[in-house]
């Protein structure tokens, strides 16, 4: 019975020191899935900010704009603490965070929508108020 359990050890034993491998390998792999990370989720974001960084600071006054809501307007003063005022259609004015604005659109385009709206909006029938 010695000789028996003697030999179910033994046979662990070299199971467990080949299957142990190089421990290097770990570290290997660790380096590889930090390498993968970093460029595949850290390194985009980085540059997404950058960009938008120079968005924000070559933004100037009568800019036309469109946030990440979806609004689009005109730009009348930009604050140094991040804010903005805009001038939406049939002149209501908003203030907004510098970082939900998302592009700066072409001239003429505010004129443009406002032109196809008031269009639009003569067009459509009215409903009639009980």
């Amino acid at each position: 019975m010695d000789n028996f359990i003697n030999e179910i050890i033994l046979a662990n034993y070299s199971n467990y020191s080949q299957s142990s491998g190089n421990p290097y390998s770990i570290l290997l792999m660790l380096f590889i899935f930090v390498l993968i990370f970093y460029f595949m989720i850290i390194r985009p974001q980085q540059k997404r900010i950058k960009s938008h960084k120079v968005l924000i600071n070559s933004l100037k006054n009568g800019d036309e704009i469109m946030t990440s809501g979806g609004l689009i307007g005109m730009v009348l003063e930009k604050t140094n603490n991040g804010y903005a005022l805009l001038l939406l259609v049939d002149n209501n004015k908003v203030i907004i965070k510098l970082d939900y604005i998302s592009i700066i659109l072409p001239k003429g385009t505010v004129n443009l929508l406002n032109k196809d709206l008031t269009k639009t909006m003569k067009n459509t029938p009215k409903l009639d108020k009980k």
